[in-house]
């Protein structure tokens, strides 16, 4: 019998499959939290992961950003072989882990943070080793000033998707412009580009979340998350733009009203102050999603069960 992601215990987890996990997220009806984590940077609790600060305040997702996989490397992780790093922190914080890749044409114009390596580029190669190393999904998409470009963004989702199968999920979209000035403000996606990153290979698409992005309102996200879900898709909606850094009140009103939406999964960004959303604003997002039962519950489970 099919389960809930967020009803299920880490020993249940991870032993799903790829089309598995999907469905368990489609099952939790919008009730998903995935906090994204800079993992180059020293962490907000110095010897402890912004992963594992995000999965103990209930996030069902972990996607770790600036990760490269040539060079594995998280911030406060306990030592292990490199190849280990996204296995060990699995062990640590009993969720699923993704990470982003970036279709990027420029690297060398980009800002010093988040400037591209080649262990960090949307390739099939990049993406085989992340597999490897057990990362349960990819996300497509761009940092700040990157210049990436849903152009891009459908190559790259074309040539991982024919090289691993379905053997990974595959989410793509843009949380803001990404450094592609005519594609910013509701230009960051269309109906359009959502069948084109679908007819690539996508699994899951991305959207900014309504509130955060210029012109993306309740009513167009709600449009576009239903002609994502008339292709039996699933939609995420992303919190990108140092919002998730804001006051409880407003973070609060953004998951309202990304779960009017449709949202599948609710992203909460990474730049609270760098590497992280505010703890308290995790904890606020996902209480306003599902309640304090279900966030207890997610938080006080233990990873051994």
């Amino acid at each position: 019998m099919s389960k809930r992601l967020m009803s299920m215990s880490f020993s249940e987890v991870e032993k799903l499959s790829s089309k598995e996990l999907l469905e368990a997220i489609a099952l939790s009806e919008g009730r998903i939290m995935a906090g994204e984590c800079v993992c180059s940077v020293s962490p907000l609790l110095n010897d402890i992961t912004n992963a594992e600060l995000a999965a103990s305040l209930s996030a069902d997702l972990v996607i770790l950003n600036i990760f490269d996989v040539d060079k594995p490397y998280i911030g406060g992780l306990v030592e292990c072989e490199k190849e280990e790093t996204i296995r060990t922190l699995k062990k640590l914080i009993g969720r699923p882990v993704g990470i982003n890749l970036e279709p990027v044409d420029k690297p060398e114009e980009s800002e010093v943070l988040w400037a591209m390596s080649k262990g960090r580029m949307a390739t099939a190669e990049n993406a085989l080793k992340a597999k490897e190393m057990d990362v349960d999904f990819i996300v497509i998409t761009g940092n700040p000033g990157n210049g990436v470009t849903n152009e891009g963004i459908i190559s790259s989702i074309k040539e991982i998707r024919k090289a691993l199968g379905d053997d990974i999920i595959l989410i793509t979209g843009k949380m803001h412009a990404s450094g592609s000035v005519s594609e910013a403000g509701e230009k960051i996606i269309d109906k359009e580009t959502i069948k084109q990153f679908i007819e690539a290979g996508t699994d899951i698409i991305m959207i900014p979340a309504p509130g955060t992005i210029p012109g993306i309102t309740v009513e167009l996200a709600h449009e576009l998350i239903s002609y994502i879900h008339s292709f039996n898709k699933l939609a995420m909606t992303a919190i990108g733009t140092s919002q998730e850094g804001s006051d409880t009140d407003t973070i609060k009103r953004i998951a309202l009203n990304c779960k009017m939406a449709g949202a599948d999964i609710h992203h909460i960004g990474d730049s609270g102050y760098v590497g992280m959303a505010l703890p308290e604003n995790i904890m606020a997002y996902s209480i306003a999603i599902r309640g304090v039962r279900h966030t207890y519950r997610k938080i006080g489970q233990s990873i051994n069960r």
